[in-house]
C-alpha cells in the first residue's frame, strides 16, 4: 500500500503543473469604462488590467502516450458516433437533446493504478438505498462517440436542464462534511435520486469546496492528492480534484475515470508544443450508458497571474462539456478518452485555436482565422466572430484598440488590424451581452498576430472609437438605413453627405476630430451641418484638409434636458492634398432643426462682393441680412432669398422677426467675412 501511495503523490507532481482555471478572472476582464465606446461615454479605452489569463496549469511538459503504470498506450483510431443536438441558451439554462447513432467501438486499455478496476467502498446498507459498487469502467466505444467539428447546437453532451438541479445544486452547496468521504457522498446523495443527479451533486460540491493549492503546488512536498486528505485540508492541485472526484463517484456506485493529458491552461503561449509528461488531470463518468468529460479543477475557480492566490468563480462549462469543444484545451494521453469522431492528433492540437470558456458560453459559435498565429497580408490582419445573437466585442492590440478597425454585425463582428511595428503582437478579443447589465467585457479569444510589413497610411486618429460604423447596435438608438454602412468614408474633393432615418425622438449632435490640432471643439461642430426632413437627418461634411478624421455621432430624447450620450463614429478619409473647405455658418438657438441653408453654405464670405442667400425657414414674419448695412429678404415658395454685399464689413448676421407686431429681431446665422 506504501508503495502504491508512494506513485500516487509521484504522479501528482508530474500533473500538478495545471491550477486555477480555464479562464483567469478580472485578467480577462474588460469593463465598459476600459471598453468605453458603446457604453454612452465617450472616453478612451483603457488597457488598465488586460493581462494573460489564468488557464488551469502553468506550462507544460506533455506527456508521452502512457497509462498510470507507465506502460505505452497505443493511440488507435476508433469507429465513433455522429450527434445531432439541438441548442438553446438563456442565461443559465442548457437544454439540449443528443441522438447518438449506434456504433461498434474498439477496446483500449484502462488507465489505473494497479492491475484491473479499482472497486471503491460502496455506501450499501448505510441507509442510502439504491447505492451499489460500481461495475469496471469499460472503455469508451461507438456509442460514446461525438462528431468533430462541433456542430454549433449544443454545450452538452448529453440533455441537461440546469433550472431542474436548482434546488439540487442549492443543498449540496450546504452540505458540510469532511470527516470521511463515504460520510460525504451519503450526505449529498440524500436529495440525488438519478446517476445524473448524483453526478451532479458531487459536482457542485467539490466546485464550492475544494480550493486551488497555491502552496503545494510550489512546495509539492506539502501536496497530497489522496481523496481523504483534499477532502479535509480542502485544497488541492488537479490531480487532487480529480482523485476525490473519483473516489467519490465510485461510492455512489457511477462508473468515473480519472484522465490526465495535456492542457491549454495556466501559462499557455500561443502556438507552443508539448513535450514530455502529462500537465493536467480531469474526469470521465458514466452517465446513460455513455462517457462524458468533466473537469472540477477548472470549475471550480482561478488563480491570479502570480499564482499566489485562488478565487472560487464557478464555471459551468466544464460540467459535461461536448467532447468537440473539451478538446478544445483538453488532449487526454490516450486519444480514445477524446470521444470524438475522428480523433484529433497532437500537432492538431497545438495549431488549433484556443477558445476560452466564455466563448462558449456567450453564446459565440465560430472564429475566423482558425489559426491561432495570424500573419499579416500587406500589413493587414484579419479576424471575424460568428454569434447566435447581438454581441458587443472590444480588442486590444499589445493592450491598445488604436490599431484596428472593429465593425459590428448582426450575428458577430468583423476586425481589420493594422500593426503600426513589425514583429509579434498580442490580440485580445473581448466580449459580453448585449441585453442585460453585464459591465464586464470578457476575454473570449486570444491570437498572435505576426507582422513582417507595416500600412504606414493606416494609422487611425486617437479619438477613433471602437467599434466604427453603424450597426445593430446603433439602430437600436434610433439610427436607421444609413446611406454609408461601411465604417470607412473615402471622399476626393473633401465633402460627403450621410443620411438616416431616425427612428426615434432624438436630437443628434455631432462632431469632427484629427489629431493635428487643427480643430477646436466648437470648430469641430461647424465643419458638420445638420439637415432635417421629417424623420430623416442628413449630415453635410466639409474637412477644413485632407487626412483622417473622425466623425463621433451623440444622441438624446428630446424630452430628455440632460447630456448628449455618445453613440458611434466613422473615419473619413481625404488624400487630396488641394481639398480645403471653410467651416459652415454659426448657428444660434434660434435657428431650428428643419430650417435650411441653401447657400451661401460656407461660413466665410468673399470681401467687396454680392452674395446671394437661400434660406429655408417657417413661421417667421421678416428675414435681415445685417452686414455694413441692412438687406432684407424676400419669401417666395417656402424661402427667403435676396443679396448682400459684404463691402465695409468683417461679420455678417442673419436675423429673423418671428412676429410682425413686435420689433424685436433674433441672431440665428453668423457669417464671417475674409479679410480685405
Amino acid at each position: 500500500m506504501g508503495n502504491i501511495r508512494s506513485f500516487c503523490i509521484t504522479w501528482a507532481r508530474r500533473l500538478c503543473r495545471c491550477c486555477g482555471s480555464e479562464d483567469g478572472g478580472k485578467a480577462d476582464e474588460l469593463t465598459d469604462v476600459e471598453a468605453g465606446a458603446v457604453t454612452g461615454q465617450d472616453s478612451q479605452p483603457s488597457s488598465t488590467g488586460l493581462q494573460d489569463d489564468g488557464n488551469g496549469n502553468s506550462r507544460a511538459q506533455p506527456p508521452q502516450q502512457r497509462d498510470l503504470n507507465g506502460r505505452r498506450v497505443s493511440r488507435e483510431p476508433c469507429e465513433k458516433t455522429q450527434t445531432a443536438t439541438p441548442y438553446s441558451n438563456e442565461g443559465t439554462q442548457v437544454t439540449v437533446e443528443i441522438h447518438p447513432k449506434n456504433t461498434t467501438g474498439q477496446l483500449i486499455k484502462k488507465l489505473s493504478l494497479g492491475k484491473g478496476p479499482q472497486r471503491l467502498p460502496s455506501l450499501r446498507g448505510q441507509d442510502n438505498k439504491g447505492f451499489q459498487s460500481p461495475e469496471a469502467p469499460r472503455s469508451p466505444g461507438g456509442k460514446d462517440l461525438h462528431a468533430y467539428p462541433w456542430d454549433k447546437s449544443s454545450l452538452k453532451s448529453m440533455p441537461v436542464d440546469l433550472r431542474q438541479f436548482e434546488k439540487l445544486d442549492a443543498y449540496a452547496l450546504k452540505v458540510n462534511v469532511t470527516n470521511s468521504v463515504e460520510e460525504l457522498v451519503k450526505a449529498l446523495l440524500k436529495q440525488a435520486r438519478t446517476d445524473l443527479e448524483k453526478v451532479r451533486a458531487i459536482w457542485m460540491w467539490i466546485c464550492h469546496h475544494i480550493e486551488y493549492d497555491v502552496v503545494g503546488y510550489r512546495d509539492k512536498s506539502q501536496l497530497s492528492s489522496k481523496p481523504i486528505d483534499v477532502l479535509q485540508t480542502g485544497k488541492s492541485v488537479c490531480e487532487g480534484y480529480a482523485e476525490l472526484f473519483e473516489h467519490m463517484c465510485s461510492i455512489a456506485g457511477i462508473q468515473c475515470m480519472k484522465l490526465s493529458g495535456y492542457s491549454k491552461g495556466f501559462g499557455y503561449k500561443i502556438g507552443q508544443t508539448f513535450t514530455g509528461d502529462s500537465d493536467h488531470a480531469w474526469n470521465a463518468v458514466y452517465l446513460e450508458g455513455r462517457w462524458h468529460l468533466l473537469d472540477s479543477t477548472w470549475g471550480s475557480g482561478s488563480v491570479d497571474d502570480s499564482l499566489t492566490k485562488f478565487t472560487f468563480r464557478y464555471n459551468e462549462f466544464y460540467f459535461l462539456t461536448h467532447p468537440a469543444l473539451f478538446i478544445n484545451n483538453h488532449f487526454p494521453d490516450n486519444s480514445n478518452w477524446q470521444l470524438l469522431k475522428p480523433t484529433l492528433t497532437l500537432k492538431d492540437f497545438e495549431n488549433n485555436m484556443l477558445h476560452k470558456s466564455n466563448f462558449y458560453m456567450l453564446g459565440l459559435l465560430s472564429a475566423q482565422p482558425e489559426t491561432a498565429v495570424i500573419p499579416t497580408v500587406n500589413g493587414k490582419a484579419s479576424v471575424s466572430v460568428d454569434c447566435r445573437a447581438a454581441t458587443l466585442f472590444m480588442f486590444k492590440l499589445k493592450g491598445t484598440d488604436e490599431h484596428g478597425l472593429m465593425t459590428l454585425k448582426k450575428h458577430g463582428m468583423k476586425l481589420d488590424i493594422y500593426p503600426q511595428k513589425t514583429g509579434s503582437h498580442k490580440l485580445q478579443i473581448f466580449a459580453k451581452p448585449s441585453k442585460g447589465s453585464e459591465a464586464i467585457y470578457k476575454c473570449v479569444l486570444e491570437y498572435v498576430v505576426e507582422c513582417k510589413s507595416v500600412d504606414k497610411a493606416m494609422r487611425f486618429p486617437k479619438d477613433l472609437h471602437q467599434p466604427v460604423g453603424p450597426s445593430w447596435f446603433t439602430e437600436r438608438q434610433g439610427f436607421l438605413r444609413p446611406s454609408h454602412p461601411d465604417p470607412v468614408i473615402h471622399t476626393n474633393d473633401g465633402r460627403c453627405s450621410i443620411t438616416f432615418t431616425l427612428g426615434k425622438d432624438i436630437s443628434i449632435l455631432a462632431s469632427l476630430h484629427c489629431d493635428n490640432g487643427s480643430l477646436t471643439e466648437d470648430g469641430g461642430r461647424r465643419h458638420i451641418m445638420q439637415i432635417h426632413r421629417g424623420n430623416q437627418i442628413e449630415l453635410k461634411i466639409h474637412l477644413p484638409h485632407a487626412g483622417n478624421f473622425v466623425l463621433k455621432i451623440y444622441a438624446k430624447k428630446k424630452s430628455d434636458p440632460g447630456n448628449y450620450d455618445y453613440i458611434f463614429n466613422y473615419l473619413i478619409t481625404c488624400l487630396n492634398t488641394e481639398a480645403k473647405w471653410p467651416a459652415f455658418p454659426q448657428s444660434y438657438s434660434k435657428w431650428a432643426e428643419d430650417y435650411e441653408i441653401l447657400e451661401p453654405l460656407s461660413g466665410l464670405l468673399p470681401a467687396n462682393r454680392n452674395v446671394q442667400f437661400k434660406l429655408k425657414m417657417h413661421g417667421i414674419a421678416k428675414v435681415l441680412v445685417q452686414a455694413e448695412n441692412t438687406y432684407p429678404l424676400t419669401q417666395s415658395r417656402g424661402y427667403w432669398e435676396g443679396t448682400c454685399n459684404t463691402s465695409g464689413c468683417r461679420e455678417v448676421f442673419v436675423m429673423v422677426h418671428e412676429n410682425a407686431n413686435h420689433s424685436f429681431y433674433s441672431h440665428v446665422l453668423k457669417y464671417e467675412v475674409e479679410a480685405q
